[in-house]
């Protein structure tokens, strides 16, 4: 398969995984709703979301998403997989604006332009390149992002402690987002070895760390859902971390490379500004549209309906179903 071909192929993969994350998060944010909020970290949490029948179909996206995702690495470099996987959000809005059948209001298409031209403005100016090389295999190498990861997790979950009400959910997001930044570095380190069949990939330490980072950043992801009223900001928050993460984790360890001139650097930044900017937006500005939606068609619990909630709509346990689950409990 020729380059372009790969650059295709591979950004079409990583375009579904966006696609597939998007739908598992509006299913995950509707799931959390209604059981009793955990404390950070506790296992105990997966276990009452596993009698949610939302948040199963949620993981077989992620799943999904996750193989789309990985396979989207071996074709691509990191730092592109990543940043495509932003427009995981704009997924969400679409979804959302779907579920309450009605089109995306005016400032909510402007913010997703601003997203996407962000994007492709990084993409264009940065012209990220892999290197198929062995990182990551070294002790050393790996003792540092080790280190790196858990400076960043515990900064994260100590700021969570001090902060209440709607900001806590953004330091617990910003925990799960470094988390799966990092796995998808792990994943990318890998690459030299799906040729090899899966007994070769079992003899690296990569492979490990993906199977203990995995389920932390779900994990941390719930608290953050569970936290606070709204799961746009949240979203919007590891949706920004993980690309970021895992640019850092391609460029210190993996030998990717970006421009790095001057002008390209000012370029890159202003983009990825922009993408930051226009993510916030669209999470703020989406249970807004949606409230107001909701007020429209006369529903006296508008506010209180969370993003991909219904009230009294229709349409299976995505958009009603789990409005009467909740109410009968466990």
């Amino acid at each position: 398969m020729n380059q372009g071909a790969q650059l295709a192929l591979g950004t079409t993969l990583a375009v579904a995984a966006a696609a597939a994350f998007g739908t598992s998060s509006v299913l995950q944010y509707r799931a959390n709703q209604g059981i009793p909020q955990e404390r950070v970290a506790r296992p105990k949490l997966l276990w009452r979301l596993l009698h949610r029948r939302n948040w199963r179909w949620s993981v077989l996206l992620a799943a999904a998403a996750f193989g789309l995702q990985a396979a989207a690495l071996t074709l691509v470099p990191l730092i592109l997989v990543q940043s495509v996987l932003v427009t995981g959000l704009l997924w969400y809005v679409l979804l959302l604006a779907a579920l309450e059948r009605h089109r995306p209001d005016g400032p909510i298409l402007l913010e997703s332009l601003l997203c996407l031209v962000g994007l492709s403005a990084f993409l264009l100016i940065a012209a990220p390149a892999a290197n198929r090389g062995r990182g990551l295999d070294s002790i050393q190498d790996g003792a540092w992002l080790a280190a790196g990861l858990v400076g960043a997790v515990a900064g994260c979950l100590l700021l969570a402690a001090r902060l209440g009400g709607r900001w806590r959910p953004l330091p617990l997001a910003a925990a799960a987002g470094t988390c799966y930044g990092v796995t998808a570095g792990l994943i990318s380190s890998l690459a030299h070895t799906f040729d090899d069949g899966p007994v070769a990939v079992l003899g690296h330490w990569q492979t490990y760390g993906i199977v203990v980072l995995g389920p932390i950043g779900v994990l941390l992801s719930q608290n953050a859902y569970q936290a606070g009223p709204l799961g746009a900001p949240a979203l919007a928050t590891f949706t920004v971390t993980d690309p970021l993460v895992s640019m850092a984790v391609g460029l210190l360890w993996l030998d990717e490379r970006i421009r790095t001139g001057t002008w390209s650097l000012v370029g890159e930044l202003a983009a990825l500004g922009g993408l930051v900017v226009g993510v916030f937006l669209l999470a703020r500005r989406a249970p807004r549209a949606n409230d107001r939606a909701a007020a429209a068609r006369g529903s006296p619990k508008a506010v209180d309906a969370g993003p991909g909630e219904s009230p009294g709509a229709p349409g299976g346990d995505v958009t009603g179903a789990g409005d009467r689950e909740r109410r009968t409990g466990e």
